[in-house]
């Protein structure tokens, strides 16, 4: 018997029920590594190419790798020629939300029409530049905003946006190893998630 494909807001379903099944039936199947690699270029100038991952118990590869640069504006010594690292962040976090929203809205078969966000944090720069011990070197704060045209509440929206993994990240925060190794070491660290 054929699998009927059963779309709602751009979504296939039976992508999704299948996904799921295997997760029911094997929770190592819903382990997930992502994975970026970063080069410094020159300046405050990087690219991060995005090749690989680990999801559905195998490695993946992406159908053609991904570049991101980075840069910084004038004022903090960039050359402007790339969206900053924490812009990046911003980016992260409105493309998360808006994934999850739109995903979690189509299994329970509630369709968006229209859906727009907007994000906005707040950084005071002492903390990075080590001015201030008191100053903290992130965002202090981020509002997102959005604009939805649907059928279901604006407090419904809101509980699918909140399943977002960027969105939980930045609100629970996450245990980062941060090492620093030679150049013969470097991609050694790359390993599949831990059972």
């Amino acid at each position: 018997m054929a699998t009927v494909h059963m779309s709602t807001n751009g979504i296939d379903l039976s992508v999704v029920q299948e996904t799921v099944k295997a997760m029911q039936q094997d929770p190592d199947f819903a382990r997930c590594q992502f994975r970026v690699h970063n080069q410094w270029i020159d300046g405050d100038h990087s690219r991060t190419t995005i090749e690989s991952f680990y999801a559905g118990k195998q490695e993946n590869s992406h159908q053609t790798p991904f570049q991101l640069d980075a840069d910084e504006p004038p004022m903090l010594a960039g050359r402007d020629e790339a969206p900053n690292p924490v812009e990046h962040l911003l980016n992260s976090l409105a493309t998360c939300v808006t994934t999850s929203m739109v995903a979690h809205a189509a299994v329970r078969g509630i369709e968006i029409e229209e859906l727009e966000c907007d994000i906005e944090g707040d950084i005071d720069l002492r903390g990075f530049f080590g001015l201030e011990n008191d100053v903290p070197k992130g965002f202090q704060n981020i509002r997102v905003t959005f604009q939805a045209k649907s059928d279901a509440d604006s407090e419904t929206l809101k509980s699918l946006a909140e399943f977002s993994p960027t969105y939980n990240t930045l609100l629970s925060g996450v245990d980062i190893d941060l090492r620093v190794q030679g150049p013969a070491q470097a991609g050694a660290g790359e390993q599949r998630p831990e059972a």
